[in-house]
């Protein structure tokens, strides 16, 4: 694979109807580098008028995409799969340029988009419905799935694959149609990703990306009644307002929202492993995760050791340029996350944190990077931002406890509750704790979490709804009751 050639080849028009387009006015939005900060390309940005030809195509494809038969249409999506697993390198090249994510990352990310395709290509074939006889004798009860009709997509820039493929192979698995809005700062992987979809034999017009650089062009689109269900996943307060627009058409809504990820470490927790899965926990995307640890609660008897090994785990990560082989996390996605991520430690460090592992970064990155150096914080109060907000970048911050009731409180004292991590050798321990635990996924003794067939979401302000697992059909399914005599 050769990078010039792919990105010179790579899709930068809107796909509409089949087709790579221009936008309606010839705009185009620019896809920075996080890595120099320079401009890697410009692709085409939606204008309101596009984004409507996209719902007209949607709603003139819906009705045969919903009567071709389940197993046609999980046939194109295991070719999908297969062919995003024939390009792993090229969209693992594209994720760590416009992103900046070291190579492992991205290649990990194809993995796993890959697996939803796989996986909804065989729940496709087994939506079930349900008949019985109604408890008074006087009727059949029939429930049948159907179809919600045209979606709206909009996805966030830290996993352009797989965030996109959660909620398009499901939507086409139950016979839906999709308009996808891929975040401004990572369009290039889902345009690559709609090509593959044409080349496994999707139907013109059931599939639109339409990335653009004013999201209210496609947020619009909720006022529109054609339109039956908006998923995303982003920040908790878009996430919001949006569902609060959609409510006025009461379009089904799923949404991924904020988190702020606890991660217990018990006194009788293995801590070479604690320390080992933070390198999965907090570092995978260099710390660009929405179920990333963000608030380390480590018991008070066993903090020391435990911060000395997630030290020297922290310390063994090489920062570079997303796209050179070797480095292990990359910069940040863009000025804005430096920003946020800086003022977070710096406010933490002005009210009496301790720094441990931080502050300087190699000489040698290239200039112009949104570059942020791997940090362990010790010794935080109460009142740090740091302990309240989503981090969002390679920050470790540790505080401490003393008995399990304390670890609960702190954990669950969050208007979040999306991802959580608990480490203890006890088992009947850990089950408690993950059952106190308000959170929608529960790691216990691991640092790895997602898996396509188990159901992910959140519960509190982190979310509605859930993505992957048998649950994810479901989403994108209305069931219809029909009732006959006896």
């Amino acid at each position: 694979m050769n990078p010039t050639t792919l990105l010179a080849s790579a899709p930068r028009g809107l796909f509409l109807d089949g087709a790579f387009v221009d936008s309606s006015d010839s705009g185009t939005l620019e896809v920075i580098n996080p890595s120099d900060g320079t401009v890697l390309t410009e692709v085409a940005s939606a204008t309101e008028e596009d984004v409507r030809r996209a719902l007209d195509l949607a709603c003139a494809a819906q009705t045969e995409w919903a009567a071709t038969p389940a197993r046609e249409r999980s046939e194109i999506l295991r070719r999908a799969f297969e062919l995003i697993t024939a390009h792993t390198e090229e969209l693992t090249w594209l994720q760590s340029a416009e992103l900046g994510r070291a190579l492992p990352d991205s290649r990990a990310e194809v993995a796993y988009g890959a697996e939803f395709f796989r996986w909804f290509a065989e729940e496709a074939v087994r939506v079930r419905g349900d008949y019985r006889h109604s408890p008074a004798g006087n009727a059949r009860i029939i429930v049948h799935h159907q179809p919600v009709g045209p979606c709206l997509a909009i996805t966030p820039w830290n996993f352009p694959l797989a965030m996109g493929a959660r909620k398009i192979v499901p939507a086409l698995a139950a016979g839906c149609t999709m308009i996808v809005k891929p975040a401004s700062k990572t369009p290039l992987t889902m345009l690559y990703l709609a090509k593959l979809l044409q080349e496994a034999g999707l139907p013109d017009g059931v599939l639109a990306v339409v990335p653009t650089a004013s999201s209210s062009r496609v947020s619009a689109l909720l006022d529109d009644p054609r339109l039956r269900k908006l998923t995303f996943t982003g920040s908790t307060e878009v996430g919001q307002m949006l569902a609060a627009q959609a409510a006025q058409h009461s379009l089904r809504v799923s949404l991924e929202l904020g988190g702020n990820a606890p991660y217990i470490v018990c006194e009788d927790a293995d801590l070479d492993l604690a320390a080992e899965a933070v390198a999965v926990a907090k570092m995978r995307g260099a710390g660009q995760v929405c179920i990333a640890a963000n608030r380390f609660l480590v018991h008070a008897d066993v903090r020391e050791e435990f911060v000395a090994r997630a030290v020297k785990v922290m310390e063994s990560f090489r920062i570079g340029r997303g796209t050179d082989e070797g480095v292990t996390y990359g910069p940040l996605s863009g000025a804005d996350q430096l920003e946020t991520v800086s003022s977070l430690v710096d406010d933490a460090l002005s009210r009496g944190a301790s720094r441990p592992l931080g502050g300087t970064l190699p000489a040698d990155l290239p200039e112009g990077g949104f570059y942020f150096p791997t940090t362990v914080l010790t010794d935080i109060p109460a009142d740090a931002e740091i302990l309240s907000t989503e981090i969002f970048g390679p920050v470790l911050a540790v505080a401490t406890f003393d008995t399990d009731d304390e670890a609960v409180e702190m954990a669950n004292d969050t208007p979040f509750g999306l991802a959580a991590y608990l480490f203890s050798e006890n088992l009947e321990r850990a089950l408690s704790l993950a059952e106190r635990i308000e959170a929608g996924m529960v790691a216990v003794n691991k640092g790895a979490l997602s898996d396509p067939a188990a159901p992910f979401g959140g519960v509190k302000e982190s979310g509605l709804g859930r993505e992957g697992g048998f649950e994810g059909i479901h989403e994108y399914l209305e069931p219809k009751f029909i009732s006959l005599p006896l």
